[in-house]
C-alpha cells in the first residue's frame, strides 16, 4: 500500500524507484527493459498472492492477453476479422485523445488521469482585427524575428482573434470580445496563407494536431502577447449587427478551457451581461485597462432569441430576477447561466437572421454550417477535461488516420439497445448508465501504433487497442483449459494436442457460431465437439 501511495503522489520519480519500493531485487530491475519480461515476472507472483488470500479457481483457464500467448492472439485476430467482414471496423480521420510524447492515441488504459474523457467539439469564431494595428501587434517580441525588416511580422496579414463557443446560433448578438489582461497569448501562422490566429499557446498546440497549421504538431509563433497588448482593439465579428466590436477585460477567463478569447453575447449569457454592465458603470475600471467610452458605452444587449417567460433578452431578465449585482456573484451567475442555456436552447425561437421563426435547437447546426461555409468559423476540439498520459504529458485532441469501431452505426446500435432491454441490470441507475453510454459512444478508436497486444490481422502496422482486444475475452475462458493447460502464455502446448496455428478463423467460427460448418482441419472431430 505504501509503495502505491508513493507512486501516485509523485514522491517516487523514476520507474526503477517504484520497482525498488515494491521489493523487486536490484538485479532483476534491468531485465524489465525487455517488455516480455513484465509478462513472465508478475503473473506467477499475482497467482501466489491470490492463492494466499484463499482464492479458489480453475487456474487452467488463466492466460496472458497479448501476442506472447499465440492461442489468445489467434482468438483476438478471429474476433477482429469477423468485425471487419461485418463492416463494423472502419478507417479514416477522426478526432481522438492523443499523446504527443507517445505519438499515438491515448486510450483509457494509457492514461495517468482523465479516464473516460473524450473530445469536446467547439466552433472557433474568427474575429478579424481592424487595422491600424496596435504597436504590440506590429512588432514581434521574439528575438529571432526581431530583425530590421522582419519585426513588422503581422503587418499586411489577416489577423484574427479566435474564440471557442458551444453556441454558434447566438453569434448574432455579439457586442464585444473578452480577453484577460494578464493572460499570455500568441499570434501564430495557420495553414491558410496570410492568416494569423491569436489565442493561448495551449489552444494553438491542440489546433496544430487538427490541421490548423501548415505542419502538423508545429506552431510557428509570430508574436508573444498579453491580454493587455490586445485590449481595446477593433474587430469585425461575423453575424452580429455591430459593424465593429472591441476587446474588453474579463478577469475570470480560464486558461485551461477554450482559447482564452471569449466572444460576448449579453442578451443570452448572464456572465457576459454582468461583466459588460460592470464595465459600463465603472469609469475607473475602464481607465485602468485603457478602454475608452466609445469602446463600451454604446453597446447594449441585442435581442436575438425569444424565450417564453423571459422575452427577447433572457440573460438580462434572469440577472434582474435573481438580483445579480456584478460579475462577482459567481454562484448566482452559475444558476442564471444554467437556466438561460436550458430555456434558450430547448424553448427559444430565433427572431433574427435567415432562420428567424425557427426553434433554437433546430437552428444550431444550420448556423454552424453557414459559418463554416462562409469561412467565419472552424471546428475545433479539445479534451473535455485534463488528460495526462502515462508518459506524463498533457494530451491533446488530434485528427488521426486510424481504425475505429463504428458503434454509432444505427443497425448495430439498435441491436445493442435490444440486448440491453433483455438484461437484468438489478438497478435502474445501472440501466440508465448503459443507455447514456449507448447515446454517446459512436466511433471508438481500436488501433494504436505500439505497445503490447495483437496486430490487426489485415493491417499489421497497427496493434489492437488494449480495451478493444478484451471486450469478449470472457468467451475465451470456455476453451482456455483445452488450449493452454494452466500455462499463462500457452508455451507448454495444448492438453488435447491443438497447435496455435490450427486455431484458424474457420475453427473459431465453429466453436462459437452455432450455424458454422465443420471446418477442414487436422483437429479431430471429437476434440472440436
Amino acid at each position: 500500500m505504501k509503495s502505491k501511495v508513493l507512486a501516485k503522489t509523485g514522491n517516487v520519480t523514476y520507474q526503477w524507484q517504484i520497482m525498488q519500493s515494491l521489493g523487486i531485487p536490484q538485479e532483476e530491475i534491468p531485465k524489465f527493459a525487455e517488455t516480455d519480461y513484465w509478462l513472465s515476472y508478475f503473473p506467477p507472483l499475482a497467482k501466489e498472492d491470490l492463492k494466499s488470500m484463499g482464492l479458489k479457481t480453475d487456474w487452467r483457464r488463466s492466460y496472458i492477453t497479448t501476442d506472447v500467448n499465440p492461442y489468445y492472439d489467434s482468438f483476438v485476430r478471429w474476433h477482429f476479422w469477423n468485425l471487419k467482414e461485418r463492416g463494423k471496423v472502419k478507417f479514416g480521420k477522426r478526432y481522438t485523445i492523443f499523446s504527443p510524447a507517445d505519438d499515438q492515441p491515448c486510450m483509457d488504459h494509457d492514461r495517468q488521469s482523465g479516464e473516460g474523457v473524450g473530445p469536446q467539439e467547439y466552433n472557433v469564431i474568427k474575429m478579424k482585427v481592424v487595422p491600424p494595428f496596435k504597436e504590440k501587434l506590429r512588432y514581434s517580441v521574439i528575438p529571432e524575428l526581431f530583425l530590421s525588416h522582419a519585426n513588422f511580422v503581422l503587418e499586411g496579414k489577416n489577423v484574427y482573434l479566435v474564440a471557442a463557443t458551444l453556441r454558434p446560433e447566438t453569434m448574432y448578438g455579439q457586442t464585444n470580445c473578452w480577453v484577460r489582461p494578464d493572460m499570455k497569448y500568441i499570434a501564430f501562422e495557420t495553414n491558410v496563407p496570410n492568416d494569423v490566429y491569436i489565442c493561448t499557446q495551449r489552444a494553438a498546440r491542440n489546433m496544430s494536431y487538427q490541421g490548423f497549421t501548415a505542419k502538423e504538431s508545429h506552431v510557428n509563433i509570430l508574436a508573444k502577447l498579453t491580454g493587455q497588448d490586445i485590449m481595446g482593439i477593433a474587430l469585425e465579428a461575423p453575424l452580429t449587427s455591430n459593424k465593429i466590436i472591441y476587446t474588453l477585460p474579463m478577469l475570470t477567463i480560464k486558461e485551461d478551457k477554450g482559447t482564452g478569447i471569449v466572444t460576448s453575447v449579453p442578451s443570452d449569457a448572464p456572465d457576459d451581461y454582468a461583466a459588460l454592465r460592470d464595465i459600463q458603470k465603472k469609469p475607473d475600471f475602464r481607465k485602468k485597462y485603457g478602454i475608452t467610452d466609445e469602446m463600451a458605452l454604446p453597446f447594449n444587449p441585442i435581442p436575438i432569441i425569444n424565450v417564453p417567460g423571459y422575452g427577447d433578452l433572457c440573460a438580462v431578465k434572469a440577472c434582474e430576477d435573481m438580483k445579480i449585482k456584478s460579475q462577482n456573484d459567481r454562484d448566482l451567475l452559475l444558476e442564471a447561466k444554467e437556466l438561460s442555456y436550458k430555456k434558450g436552447f430547448y424553448e427559444g425561437t430565433m427572431i433574427v437572421g435567415e432562420f428567424a421563426g425557427q426553434k433554437v435547437q433546430e437552428v444550431k447546426k444550420l448556423v454552424q454550417m453557414k459559418m463554416l461555409q462562409a469561412g467565419d468559423a472552424r471546428i475545433y476540439m479539445e479534451p473535455e477535461k485534463l488528460v495526462i498520459s502515462r508518459s506524463g504529458d498533457e494530451c491533446v485532441v488530434a485528427l488521426c488516420d486510424q481504425w475505429y469501431l463504428d458503434y454509432g452505426e444505427p443497425a448495430w446500435r439498435a441491436q445493442a439497445t435490444e440486448a440491453l432491454s433483455q438484461c437484468n441490470t438489478f438497478s435502474e441507475e445501472t440501466r440508465r448508465n448503459f443507455v447514456a453510454t449507448l447515446d454517446w459512444l459512436h466511433e471508438h478508436a481500436c488501433s494504436r501504433s505500439y505497445g503490447l497486444g495483437t496486430r490487426l490481422p489485415w493491417d499489421e502496422q497497427y496493434l489492437v487497442e488494449s480495451l478493444s482486444d478484451s471486450t469478449i475475452y470472457n468467451a475465451y475462458y470456455t476453451v482456455a483449459h483445452l488450449l493452454q493447460g494452466g500455462v499463462f502464455d500457452g508455451s507448454a502446448g495444448s492438453p488435447v494436442g491443438i497447435m496455435p496455428e490450427q486455431m484458424t478463423k474457420a475453427v473459431w467460427d465453429y466453436v462459437f457460431f452455432h450455424d458454422a460448418p465443420l471446418p477442414q482441419t487436422e483437429i479431430s472431430k471429437e476434440v472440436l465437439r
